[in-house]
């Protein structure tokens, strides 16, 4: 009876730590690009970032880079009769980063050449 008893309890005991051992070691989800750049859109327009320098309908957002960590998104000025400007050129507006695991944003300091934490202005 004894035996049975321990068993049944050890038993127990590792259905109840071993799902929660694997949930620890398992990595959260990460964002794919696209869920990446909506992110990014949404807090630029939540924050009010260009309100004052340029319509959200004339910036296109491009991909630069991509890694295990992080897309690099440049921001481009669109250049059409709507949005004004020479057609042949599409001008850098800013450039972020933007974190797959925690969703974190970063904005590139061009004078600099850092990156730094993006902070609503």
């Amino acid at each position: 009876m004894k035996i049975e008893f321990r068993l049944i309890r050890a038993a127990l005991i590792t259905a109840l730590l071993i799902p929660t051992a694997v949930a620890e070691d398992a990595p959260s989800k990460s964002l794919n690009e696209d869920a990446a750049l909506g992110l990014l859109q949404r807090t630029l327009k939540r924050d009010h970032v260009y309100e004052k320098r340029i319509s959200l309908d004339c910036i296109a957002y491009g991909t630069e880079e991509k890694t295990n960590a992080c897309f690099e998104f440049v921001l481009r000025e669109i250049h059409n009769a709507k949005c004004g400007g020479a057609p042949e050129t599409s001008p850098v507006v800013d450039r972020y980063r933007v974190y797959r695991q925690s969703g974190k944003i970063q904005q590139w300091e061009a004078a600099s050449d850092t990156w730094h934490t993006y902070r609503a202005k």
